[in-house]
């Protein structure tokens, strides 16, 4: 009867209907829990050009990085995407966009330009006399594809230039290595191959192919695996990346050449057929392995049909970055804006590093600790270095973990638990190859992940060394940084346990992952132990970790405390999951293996006991703290915890770890203290991390001991801020655990069991406490 009533209502009624429900579409953005209202104060604006890349400010959607800014009248754009890496695994850029308008309100006149956070884009304002003209610039989030939309108060031309300095192969030489795998030590000649540009249509097409034989050849015949080659995962063979520039009203308008800084380069120039009051461009990526470039063309092509449906995308894309913004929020002494506190920047600054990774929310890899999607002319960050802008320190395709980890430990807090799943795809990928190491090598099961690691999960060939004893284990890294360092996988596993807790994300997909990591450490060392002697454990039935490593700092270490606080957190973590996860025999084999860890070791310094890096070690490397280790990541120590005195002494009094103290790169001195509730030295040390950077663009840090932007820098910054604030042991909430009474605070933040906490503290007094879902309020102690 209901069916029957519903055909019978009139055409005019059912019209009404459709009205209603448009309109109802239209204001629902509005009726969505609001976005925080001081997060417009945190949108940056400039109000005249910049002087060169280096001054330019981030865009981005999905898996897509542009620098934009505006310079001598143009108006360019850099263009990155996550996973183009080369035949040498440098993470190559994929190309420069350059706009003139005439007539031209950029060249004199007043001047704007806004990254605007709530919308995720980028506009650019000149005007000149009556003459007024906007250039909007966004990337979507769920396709890759950028949008140029120009639009003036009269009628204007525009000429929109494709530029490109791979038009030629280009030899690389000394450091300008430094961009890929083989770093100081390449093998014979080693050039970047040219791109394939050219005019297709009314349109530029742009994309390079890469050829045989890649990094990926070498590293495996250097290491021993051609046995087990056509078993190996490798990213780089037959990829395709690239994309085309086009719009509606513009045709091809001939080639230019020219030179950006030090970089000569080729621009291909679409110029429009007629003057407008409005333009349109798009920029459509693609990225596959693919044996042909056809086959890759068909496919852009259907990227290019997608694109003419903006409006929808930009919608789905407004909403995203609408519910991205819902989500999260930390707003240090919002009253003081205006006047540029450095506690406020701190808290402007965390909103902008959360932009940056959010423009790669969905990317097929992680946001690289050293630049992401926003490096620039490397002569901008050290004039020594008069290099291409694919430059980057630190290689492109090889992710050191240690850094990485501070890239996206932040993510749990601030709710964006999507954002792991390209870092912890890149792990699963490599899964395989981790474990045909052990095979091949030790004959035992388990992964053996490396520290500076190649994304196809074999070590970076230049720090696995070329220059190696005859008779040197195959498996290790002769290298007296890295050497023995296999635990930095182990954060990884934590993350993917807590993205259970903190989100309820399914920890189904990677139990296999977090096992077989554990059981390379079980079997590893109980192979090593067999090697030196009759018995495989000690006399407590415990592993030797003999050698190993305190991070790259405290070398050959026997029993090292990161490694054994790593293992046991793990273990523990696992064997505390529901019990749907893993039937009672997997769960006994946890429970043994936990069984077999050692205790840390302690010792004395200036009279006081304090946590030691290892139970010995032989010689200290770099300037890391892994006695802190176990106060983070691993939280074996912290406010409300057993043994607080002990931390903090560590902190407090270790020699090492006052001597290497400090903000700057990776350093973790303020997370450190903020788990150990040492509210002035977090302070200090935080906001020394999130303060404005000295360039234009506040959250471009660096380059630290890395690259610029430094987003481990960044990260842990971000990680400070964040315990500073809120941290957690089981069930309980501990609020405000090192937070200055004095610095008023309005913030929303994400603990486990799918809880958000948002609170302000005004004057020294929360003044609202909100928890969700409610029954979880009573875990929260405000300290």
């Amino acid at each position: 009867m209901l069916r029957q009533a519903q055909h019978d209502v009139p055409l005019f009624r059912s019209k009404l209907v459709r009205q209603v429900l448009l309109l109802f579409l239209a204001i629902l953005p509005s009726l969505s829990p609001a976005q925080s209202p001081e997060l417009t104060t945190n949108n940056i604006t400039w109000t005249t050009p910049s002087r060169n890349a280096g001054e330019s400010m981030p865009c981005g959607g999905g898996d897509i990085g542009l620098n934009v800014w505006a310079e001598n009248g143009d108006v360019l754009f850099y263009i990155a995407r996550s996973g183009t890496f080369d035949e040498n695994n440098s993470l190559l850029k994929l190309g420069r966009v350059r706009l003139r308008l005439t007539p031209n309100p950029f060249e004199k006149g007043t001047f704007r330009q806004a990254l605007t956070l709530q919308t995720g884009d980028v506009t650019l304002t000149g005007t000149v006399g009556r003459n007024t003209a906007q250039v909007h610039i966004w990337a979507e989030v769920f396709r890759p594809i950028v949008h140029v939309e120009v639009t003036g108060s009269q009628k204007f031309s525009i000429e929109a230039s494709y530029e490109s300095w791979r038009f030629a192969d280009r030899r690389l030489k000394g450091k300008e290595n430094n961009q890929n795998s083989y770093k100081w030590a390449p093998q014979g000649e080693v050039k970047t191959r040219r791109d394939s540009i050219g005019f297709r249509g009314q349109g530029v097409e742009f994309f390079h192919q890469n050829q045989g034989p890649t990094v990926f050849d070498v590293a495996v015949r250097q290491q021993g695996l051609d046995g087990v080659k056509n078993q190996l995962y490798n990213p780089l063979s037959q990829l395709i990346f690239g994309g085309a520039l086009q719009g509606p009203n513009m045709r091809p308008a001939g080639k230019t050449t020219g030179q950006y800084l030090n970089t000569p380069y080729h621009g291909w120039k679409l110029q429009s057929r007629a003057p407008a009051r409005s333009h349109s461009l798009v920029v459509a990526l693609h990225t596959a392995p693919v044996p042909t470039a056809p086959q890759w063309q068909q496919e852009l092509q259907k990227t290019l049909a997608a694109a003419q449906n903006s409006k929808a995308a930009r919608q789905r894309t407004l909403a995203w970055w609408r519910t991205y913004w819902q989500r999260s929020f930390i707003h240090i002494q919002p009253e003081k804006a205006a006047a540029n506190a450095t506690e406020w920047q701190a808290g402007r600054n965390y909103q902008l590093m959360r932009y940056m990774l959010g423009c790669n929310a969905f990317g097929q890899y992680p946001t690289k600790f050293n630049g992401g999607l926003f490096t620039y002319d490397p002569v901008l960050t050290d004039s020594t270095l008069k290099f291409t802008p694919d430059f980057r320190n630190w290689g492109g395709g090889t992710h050191t973990a240690q850094n990485q980890r501070l890239v996206y430990w932040p993510l749990l807090k601030s709710g964006d638990a999507e954002l792991l799943k390209p870092q912890f795809d890149f792990y699963l990928r490599l899964l395989r190859n981790a474990e045909l190491r052990s095979r091949t090598y030790w004959h035992h099961p388990g992964a053996s992940f490396t520290e500076q690691l190649e994304n196809f999960g074999l070590p970076n060939p230049a720090e696995y060394n070329w220059k190696r004893p005859a008779d040197f284990d195959k498996g290790l890294e002769y290298n007296a940084w890295l050497e023995y360092e296999w635990d930095t996988v182990l954060e990884f596993c934590l993350m993917m346990l807590d993205a259970e807790q903190y989100a309820g994300q399914d920890a189904t997909p990677y139990l296999p992952f977090i096992e077989s990591c554990l059981t390379f450490f079980d079997e590893h060392y109980q192979y090593l132990a067999r090697q030196r002697g009759a018995k495989a454990l000690d006399g407590a039935g415990h592993l030797v970790l003999y050698p190993g490593s305190g991070a790259e700092t405290y070398k050959m270490a026997y029993n090292s405390t990161a490694t054994i606080t790593g293992l046991r957190t793990v273990l523990t973590r696992l064997l505390a999951l529901p019990p749907t996860y893993g039937p009672p025999a997997q769960r006994q084999k946890w429970a043994a293996m936990l069984g077999r860890i050692p205790a840390i070791s302690f010792r004395e310094s200036q009279g006081r006991p304090t946590i030691a890096p290892a139970k010995s070690w032989e010689r200290l490397n770099n300037t890391e703290s892994p006695q802190l280790y176990p106060v983070f990541p691993w939280g074996a120590y912290g406010v409300g915890k057993a043994g607080l005195d002990t931390a903090r002494n560590t902190y407090l009094y270790d020699a090492d770890v006052r001597k290497f103290r400090s903000h700057v790169g990776w350093k973790q001195h303020n997370i450190f203290a903020a788990r150990l509730g040492l509210t002035a030295e977090a302070a200090e040390l935080t906001v020394k991390k999130l303060q404005d950077s000295g360039r234009r663009f506040p959250a471009f840090w660096g380059p630290g001991y890395d690259w610029t932007p430094d987003h481990n820098w960044g990260g842990s910054g971000m990680i400070g801020l964040q315990e500073m604030l809120l941290q957690t042991d089981g069930r309980k909430i501990y609020l405000l655990p090192a937070w200055p009474k004095n610095w008023d605070v309005h913030f929303k933040l994400h603990a486990p069991y799918q809880t958000t906490v948002e609170g302000v503290l005004k004057n020294g007094k929360l003044e609202l406490l909100k928890v969700l879902p409610e029954s979880r309020r009573a875990d929260v102690v405000v300290m």
